[in-house]
């Protein structure tokens, strides 16, 4: 297969970050956990109860209306574990659209706050940002972790993505695309609007990427927003 010639594409479109454009074939940071409106689920604020369908319990449905079950699933959702370890393309249940990368790798893992492994609002849907009306504010985070290969001239390169994307916190601002904080610093550039991505790190040696080539000014760990 020839490689694709982008960094930043499809569903990722992030123009603040200062890298320069070269050649690689990496997928789109993966979607498929923020379907909250095709899965009907709108949280609204209210106090967590011990009343909350578990996993266990067999009557919680996924996005595609399976009931969930504990372990990982045929495509490598693990919900319970809230964790997805397969092929780029069974995340999106081997839709036709993602066939150019199949072949990749693709590891996600996310906290109660993005996806939750319970439903506390009696939807019959596991929870997103349960307690919020959206995702502002509400911690959330999600990583993906990506690799695969490509031929070039002949020659077999090997190239790794990780990314770290936090729900922007309640007194963040957006301008420009990119997320700030109240003390005014870069909190990251804006992804699918609510979030802002806080940490990148993108390895291909065929095109002299190596390490990490953004970081937010504010920090780049899960807790404190």
């Amino acid at each position: 297969m020839k490689k694709s010639n982008f960094l930043l594409i499809a569903l990722v479109i992030i123009a603040a970050i200062t890298v320069t454009v070269v050649s690689c074939r990496r997928a789109p940071i993966e979607k498929e956990l923020l379907k909250s409106a095709e899965n009907g689920n709108q949280n609204v604020s209210q106090a967590p109860n011990s009343g909350c369908t578990t996993i266990k319990d067999g009557t919680l449905l996924n996005s595609a209306n399976e009931v969930i079950k504990t372990g990982y699933d045929k495509w490598g959702y693990n919900y319970q574990a809230r964790m997805f370890n397969g092929k780029y393309c069974d995340a999106y249940r081997d839709a036709s659209w993602c066939q150019a990368w199949k072949n990749d790798k693709l590891i996600m893992k996310w906290n109660d706050a993005w996806l939750s492994n319970t439903d506390c609002d009696n939807d019959g849907l596991l929870d997103r940002h349960y307690g919020y009306s959206s995702y502002i504010g509400s911690g959330a985070w999600l990583t993906n972790h990506m690799s695969g290969t490509y031929t070039v001239n002949g020659k077999k390169c090997y190239w790794t993505y990780f990314t770290k994307i936090i729900a922007a916190p309640a007194d963040a601002t957006l301008s420009g695309g990119v997320w700030y904080s109240a003390d005014n610093v870069e909190i990251g550039p804006a992804i699918w609007g609510e979030f802002a991505v806080i940490e990148e790190v993108y390895n291909d040696p065929c095109v002299g990427l190596k390490g990490v080539s953004y970081k937010s000014f504010d920090h780049s760990g899960f807790g404190g927003w």
